[in-house]
């Protein structure tokens, strides 16, 4: 029978670290009460104009691609999770594929847009292609640059504190060994999707009436601003910023999260007993925690690193099996958890045989 495995695993951390202390001289805010609702101390933003969710993604996927024991040019299939993309389109999945230098080899590129469960659809979809046969050495990545994008204002700072960038990436082979991918599961539920979202800019209309430079005076350099689409009414509700009700998707989260974990046991025929390392997407540490607590797992059995890096949303994952990895607590046989939640919402799980 073959399965997928993960054959070589990467990741990459901008070098900015901001504090909590550092987002005090910008909000009003405070290090015990960011880290009381979210457990973060510090995050790292990469550097404007310098730096990209494709640059981040590259250097992960470059790491992942040495530890695999191959060249890029080996590299079959591209898929990119992200919520931050470089482009409204094209996806970073080609941005991607021309950072590494083989366009030559003419391979598909496939963007998942699913934000903290990016990682987990992108794993699942990766998985499938390598057990039909379809392709053999499948590079997945999840990366970030929210920082390009959050309020840095008392008004934005229940979302912008808990955010950060960096990226993670794993190459996908087959194997007919007794390892790798046992079980995957993904759901959504499309009910309460403007509770964590990002609506403009968007094509649903309404706001999106477009304007020139002669209709009104932003304040910008006219000069070559031609039209524009961001309107008055977007920016005074602040409607440009990602909007999140956070009693509500944390309820939902603790919920879901053990379910789906649930799901995969399941299906393996295996129980929560057998789990050697949960690593939850880095949302909350709170939330770990109260998951940890639901499946009765030790401190030992669940790697968080939030705590570090902030939520990375698609990168979150990866960024944390990667440092578990490189820390030792992921070793050969051990069954490894992965879960995530996140807007939409969706949630997914995959159960691994490292």
């Amino acid at each position: 029978m073959v399965r997928s495995k993960i054959a070589g695993i990467g990741k990459y951390l901008p070098c900015n670290v901001f504090t909590n202390n550092d987002l005090t001289k910008v909000m009003d805010t405070s290090d015990e009460w960011i880290r009381e609702r979210t457990g973060i101390e510090e995050r790292r933003y990469a550097t404007k104009h310098k730096e990209t969710t494709t640059t981040l993604g590259a250097k992960a996927s470059l790491q992942a691609i040495e530890r695999a024991g191959i060249a890029k040019e080996d590299v079959d299939f591209i898929i990119f999770a992200t919520l931050s993309p470089d482009y409204y389109f094209p996806g970073s999945g080609v941005l991607l594929q021309r950072e590494l230098g083989i366009t030559s080899t003419s391979i598909g590129a496939l963007d998942i847009r699913n934000q903290c469960s990016g990682f987990i659809y992108a794993l699942s979809v990766a998985d499938q292609f390598i057990k039909s046969g379809m392709y053999k050495n499948v590079l997945v990545v999840g990366a970030e640059m929210h920082s390009m994008g959050l309020d840095f204002s008392t008004k934005g700072r229940g979302v912008s504190v808990i955010f950060g960038d960096g990226a993670g990436a794993v190459i996908m082979q087959p194997t007919n060994e007794d390892k790798g991918v046992l079980s995957t599961k993904l759901h959504s539920d499309g009910t309460y999707a403007e509770k964590l979202a990002f609506i403009n800019p968007g094509s649903h209309g309404g706001y999106h009436k477009k304007y020139t430079n002669d209709d009104i005076d932003y304040g910008f350099p006219k000069d070559g601003l031609g039209e524009i689409f961001i309107t008055p009414k977007m920016l005074e509700d602040d409607l440009v910023y990602p909007q999140m009700e956070g009693q509500f998707v944390f309820k939902l989260a603790v919920q879901k999260f053990p379910e789906v974990i649930q799901e995969t046991l399941e299906d393996a025929n295996l129980t929560k007993g057998d789990i050697d390392l949960l690593v939850p997407h880095q949302a909350n540490l709170r939330i770990a925690s109260f998951v940890q607590k639901k499946l009765g797992l030790e401190d030992h059995q669940v790697f968080n690193n939030i705590q570090k890096y902030g939520n990375t949303t698609a990168a979150s994952i990866p960024i944390a099996l990667c440092e578990a990895w490189e820390q030792g607590h992921v070793k050969e046989g051990n069954l490894v958890s992965l879960a995530a939640f996140g807007s939409g919402f969706t949630w997914g799980a995959a159960l691994i045989r490292w």
